[in-house]
């Protein structure tokens, strides 16, 4: 089946749950129900009390109706007709929609703020289509359908899970309620990605989190704002010590900003205007408005902006690992994954023309040593770039542009990553490379990104003095690497199962004394492996040793040093590995030299 015939199926099942919805509540109102990389969901708002336990019965009802062979039928008609439909079946949402067709012909919130103020040209729009499923139901819709219902076979589709969510993303609108429906062509592959989300629930990062003593939230503290526990912090701190020192290696000037500042910084970057409603509201010091901050680009500038720059001073990169503040929707947080406040593995470069292709390929030799030593692969590489055809949408000159594009294409191709090439997702200021990994149980996620900027350098009044004496604005180079460092810590534990390699591991070896004889031997060992830099402890026998072994098993701990009296007597250590059991005695000497191997590898190695 081709990604079109899948689209289709998916979308037909959108429009089924809709029917069925109707068929238990003949008055739901009915917002959207879009395809998505899974299968489809549907924005609903019920007029009667609904649970989980709607999902089967739903499910029934679908399978009644693809059991009936309903037609999926296209009709075009003016969009006074179709107001005049909708209000008829009384369909508030629908009605709103069409408003907007009428108004600025798009649906789209972002289209249309852009329309408003002047920045996107409104399409005239007459009429819509709309897509009626037999005689049952009817939606506003472009299509993408089965001709008839008997084309899906009622085993390769299941309603997953049930959520809010406010109507077209606002706060201001009423909460729907979101039902999540996954769909595949074959049941086989249905079966496939069933057991996969079952294995994702052992792996969920808020359990493991709170079960390894990782990380918790309070409400108190706030929604969306972490507390990171003893165990997480020392991982948070390896990761940090590690990225500053390639900072370092990579010819990056550390720099630190403040969490706040005045209100004309984020006027001058364009966040103010672009950015508002993801920024914390403004607050007074001595008369002043201040901000949090959510990013830390225009800080970089005004650093760069401290003394003039001559072109022998280019490239400059700054690097900071900064804490920063964006407003998300209660319903959208989630765990380590979306939050409000976070720390950005930032970076920002400075350079000449000629310097851009040098500095990119730097980037991605960089990203691609890190994801390395954290024990991941580069699966995909999407690179973003401008729609030829609406060049007066973008900032900057064609030539920056086709420069920009090209050293971001050739620093790809260097690396042999097969990309693909998106026209008309780079952002109006310039484009960029998104990097995405896969996980251990096939998930893909996006981490790195590479973004040329032709925009803020000049409204910052950025320059250097170029060799002909001339003024000229620098390129930028946004560049992170891990991105939020609670989402990758987040997306770390689902891929180890809280496993962490050796290096990264809170604690590396507990030592397991058999009675309280041997405390001083076990005492001892711990001072020789914290002498060598291993986080180690001793616990002693005040529970049998089988009940140690199962917590230590239990907190996920690599190796555990077992000690009795035959130990003592032949100088030598029993060591128990993780989930592996008994791997025999050693000597301490090699025990040690052992891990130190292991950590020198970094990756997976545990």
């Amino acid at each position: 089946m081709n990604e079109s015939k899948l689209y289709a199926l998916r979308h037909s099942l959108a429009h089924l749950l809709a029917a069925a919805a109707l068929k238990l509540d003949p008055q739901a109102k009915f917002g959207v129900g879009p395809v998505t990389e899974t299968g489809f969901y549907y924005d609903i708002q019920f007029s009667i009390k609904v649970g989980e336990d709607i999902l089967p019965k739903l499910e029934n009802i679908m399978r009644l109706y693809i059991q009936k062979k309903l037609p999926f039928i296209k009709v075009r008609v003016p969009i006074a007709k179709a107001k005049k439909l909708f209000r008829r079946l009384r369909q508030p949402f629908k009605l709103e929609l069409l408003g907007d067709l009428k108004k600025y012909g798009t649906t789209n919130p972002e289209e249309i703020e852009l329309i408003k103020q002047n920045k996107l040209k409104k399409k005239k729009l007459k009429s819509v289509t709309l897509y009626y499923t037999g005689d049952i139901f009817v939606d506003l819709c472009k299509g993408g359908h089965v001709e008839n219902t008997s084309e899906i076979d009622p085993d390769t589709f299941r309603l997953e899970k049930i959520s809010g969510a406010y109507w077209r993303g606002s706060e201001q609108n009423p909460m729907l309620t979101r039902i999540y429906g996954v769909a595949f062509e074959t049941k086989e592959d249905l079966d496939r990605y069933l057991k996969k989300m079952e294995e994702a629930k052992k792996r969920d990062h808020r359990r493991l989190g709170e079960d390894l003593r990782l990380f918790t939230f309070s409400d108190k503290v706030g929604a969306g704002l972490p507390l990171w526990l003893p165990n997480g912090a020392i991982i948070r701190n390896i990761i940090q010590k590690y990225l500053l020192e390639k900072y370092e290696e990579y010819g990056y000037q550390l720099v630190y900003t403040p969490h706040i500042t005045q209100q004309t910084l984020f006027e001058l970057s364009g966040h103010l205007e672009h950015y508002r409603e993801n920024m914390y509201s403004p607050f007074k010091i001595e008369g002043e408005a201040y901000y949090l901050k959510p990013m830390n680009c225009p800080f970089h500038l005004m650093i760069y902006q401290t003394w003039p720059k001559s072109y022998r001073d280019l490239p400059i990169r700054y690097g900071e690992l900064a804490t920063v503040y964006r407003y998300e929707r209660s319903g959208t947080l989630s765990g380590l994954m979306r939050v409000r406040g976070f720390t950005q593995d930032d970076g920002h470069i400075l350079c000449r023309s000629d310097q851009i292709e040098n500095e990119i390929k730097l980037v991605v030799k960089m990203i691609n040593e890190i994801l390395h030593d954290f024990g991941f692969q580069i699966n995909k590489v999407d690179l973003s770039v401008w729609n030829k055809n609406k060049k007066s949408e973008y900032l900057g000159k064609s030539s920056d542009w086709e420069k920009a594009i090209k050293a971001l294409r050739g620093a790809i191709e260097d690396y042999g990553w097969a990309y693909e090439e998106k026209p008309g997702e780079a952002a109006f200021y310039g484009p960029k490379i998104d990097i995405k990994i896969e996980d251990a149980i096939g998930r893909e996620w996006q981490l790195s990104t590479i973004q040329l900027d032709f925009n803020l350098p000049k409204r910052f009044h950025i320059v250097y003095l170029d060799k002909d004496g001339k003024r000229k604005n620098p390129y930028m180079i946004h560049r992170a690497v891990l991105g939020s460092i609670e989402r990758f810590f987040g997306i770390m534990i689902e891929h180890y199962a809280g496993e962490f390699p050796l290096w990264l591991t809170p604690l590396q070896v507990v030592i397991l004394p058999v009675s309280d004889k041997q405390n001083e031997y076990a005492e001892k060992i711990c001072r020789e492996l914290k002498a060598n830099n291993f986080r180690v402890e001793v616990w002693p026998a005040q529970e049998s040793i089988s009940k140690r072994i199962f917590k230590a098993e239990g907190d996920k701990i690599p190796y555990m040093i077992i000690i009795g009296d035959k130990e003592i007597k032949n100088n030598y250590i029993s060591v128990r590995k993780h989930r592996q059991g008994d791997v025999g005695s050693l000597s301490l000497k090699q025990f040690i030299e052992d891990l130190k191997q292991k950590i020198n590898l970094k990756g997976s190695e545990r």
